[in-house]
Order: C-alpha cells, then sequence, then structure tokens
C-alpha cells in the first residue's frame, strides 16, 4: 500500500492523520470542500480533490483522480455515507472510518468490541445531525462496516473516547490549560474515570488498522493509562510549572451557584473505559501520557478552551461559598 485518500483531512484527526501516512512514506490526497484553511497547500507530497463526500458521484470521482489504496474517513456522520463509501471504495486495500466511543449503547466498563453492545440507530436518527443522536448514528456506521465486511471488502472501523491535542477545534482540553495557566485555584468536580486519546495515537493506529487490521472488525483506541480529571490537572500543571492547587466539588456544593459537574470539560459522571488490547495486538502502541500533554500545553493559544466551562466570575463565587461551610 501506497497511496492514501484521506477524507477530510485539514481539521484536527484528519490533519495528523495525513501527517503520519506522509511519514511512512505514503502519497497522500485529501478529499473536501475547500471549507477550511488547508495546512499542506505547499506540501507537493499531498494532493487535493475537491467534492462534498455527501455526494455519491464527488466521492466516484476521487476513485477515479486517486485510485488509492487506503481511504481514511474522517467525516462521515451518516450511515448512508458509509454505505455509500463502503460501496464506491470496495476494492481498495483498506477503508477505515472513525466512528466513536459513544457508538456503544450501555454503560459498562470496560467496552470491549465484540461484546459490548452498540446503541440501537432509528431511521429518523440516522438522518439527524443533532448530538443527541451522535452515538446511535456512528453505531450504524459500524454495522455498514460490518455488512460491507461479510461482503468481502476490506472495511474496519476505530472508536476514539475524547480526542485531545494540537490544533483541537472542540477546546475541551484546553479549558483545564487555560485554569492552569491562569489561576492558582482551581474547582474541580468529582468525575469518574473518563478514557482520553492523543489525537496522533489515533493517526498511528489508523494506519495500524489500514496495514494489519481485519475485514469488518472495529477497534477501541485510548490512552494505556487512565488519569482521573485530577490527574490530567497535574500533569498540565506539571508541564506549566504551575503550582495550583485543585478544590473538589460535588453536586451539593455546585448548587449554591447554579453549576453542575457537567458544565465542566471532560467530567464523567459513569465510567468510560474502552479495553485496547484488540489494537495493540496488531502492534500499536500509544504515547505516554506526560509527552502527549506536554505537546499539548506547547501547542495551546492563550486564553483558548475557557468557553469550556464555567466563567471566572461564578468559579469565584463557588470558592467564596466554601470558605464559608
Amino acid at each position: 500500500m501506497d497511496t492514501a485518500l484521506v477524507v477530510g483531512g485539514t481539521r484536527f484527526i484528519g490533519r495528523h492523520t495525513v501527517a503520519e501516512f506522509l511519514d511512512h512514506g505514503y502519497e497522500v490526497t485529501i478529499f473536501n470542500r475547500g471549507n477550511h484553511e488547508n495546512p499542506f497547500a505547499d506540501d507537493e507530497r499531498v494532493s487535493h480533490v475537491e467534492g462534498d463526500r455527501t455526494t455519491d458521484s464527488a466521492l466516484e470521482r476521487a476513485k477515479l483522480e486517486v485510485d488509492p489504496d487506503v481511504v481514511i474517513d474522517c467525516v462521515a456522520y451518516q450511515p448512508k455515507d458509509v454505505r455509500a463509501a463502503t460501496q464506491i471504495f470496495g476494492d481498495c486495500d483498506a477503508y477505515v472510518y472513525i466512528s466513536s466511543g459513544a457508538a456503544y449503547g450501555v454503560e459498562e466498563a470496560p467496552k470491549r468490541e465484540d461484546d459490548t453492545p452498540l446503541c440501537d440507530c432509528t431511521p429518523e436518527q440516522a438522518t439527524d445531525d443533532s448530538a443527541e443522536t451522535y452515538g446511535p448514528r456512528k453505531a450504524e456506521g459500524d454495522r455498514a462496516v460490518f455488512a460491507a465486511g461479510d461482503r468481502g471488502v476490506q472495511a474496519m472501523s476505530i472508536r476514539p473516547p475524547i480526542v485531545y491535542g494540537p490544533h483541537d477545534y472542540t477546546r475541551r482540553f484546553d479549558y483545564w490549560i487555560d485554569r492552569v495557566k491562569t489561576e492558582a485555584r482551581l474547582l474541580v468536580p468529582y468525575s469518574e474515570l473518563r478514557h482520553l486519546v492523543y489525537v496522533k495515537d489515533v493517526a498511528s493506529a489508523m494506519r495500524v488498522i489500514a496495514e494489519e487490521g481485519e475485514a469488518g472488525e472495529a477497534y477501541n483506541v485510548g490512552t494505556h493509562t487512565l488519569p482521573l480529571l485530577t490527574e490530567w490537572v497535574d500533569a498540565v500543571a506539571a508541564e506549566l510549572g504551575r503550582d495550583v492547587e485543585q478544590v473538589r466539588v460535588g453536586d451539593r456544593e455546585l448548587d449554591a451557584v447554579d453549576l453542575a459537574a457537567d458544565d465542566f470539560a471532560l467530567y464523567r459522571d459513569y465510567p468510560h473505559v474502552l479495553a485496547t488490547e484488540k489494537l495493540e495486538a496488531l502492534g500499536w502502541e500509544a504515547t505516554p501520557v506526560a509527552e502527549s500533554v506536554a505537546e499539548t500545553v506547547a501547542a495551546h493559544p492563550d486564553g483558548e478552551g475557557r468557553e469550556n466551562g464555567p466563567d471566572r466570575e461564578t468559579e469565584e463565587r463557588m470558592l467564596g461559598v466554601l470558605e464559608t461551610f
């Protein structure tokens, strides 16, 4: 395999995926609508085909122009997108669909690819685009991959939890970086274990799956360790050389200022743990947390992310209330 088509390719996961395949000697083509700045515009190793991935004829044109060995699908948000792609790219050496840990339909720990049930997906949910139907839509996309595998298509999926790292436009992890940078005392809600994954590890996992994975299979991806939210904050503080006090709060305390624990970025009320042995058996390895946090902190633009949690004024009121308890 030596040519890769990345559907998406200019933002966050797609951007790192392009870099991963370039680093391993692939010729890479990005396929997207061209609505976002292309960080590879001046890189002669990267080609660009413009088109709307929701239009089958545009995908077919990309297939004819590129004739890719590998297709990485970063922006399939409805099941019909996956069904179309697995038909159009059915003779490629590998098609990898980015699903999600949200595709799992029950809360258990850990969630395992071959044991934990997926979300159901109604016809109405399958064509929706709201956050509430994200998990069901991703699960139905997985089922499209399984069906393609049964037809002999080398189609596979990857299920990441929340992804963090440089160029993350969601800025969820950045909330805590900003807080550690700017404040000495932080409110941190009591939170259950929540698997995260470094964006470069998702990119490397997709390459490993494309090269070594089995048709019709899904693969979880996540950090090797499971830091608590407080430990993620500690890791950020250690990288920044900051001495911060974490003030732990629960629902009772937060009620006093009309806050809830899920107002804070990365909070989780039930453990979300993904078993990753299946992916590791293919030879994939995760980046150590200290290294991934260092790279994420280094790339953080000052001020970014603070909108993903309570404003500082409310936080100060909460800290004041706690002093009266």
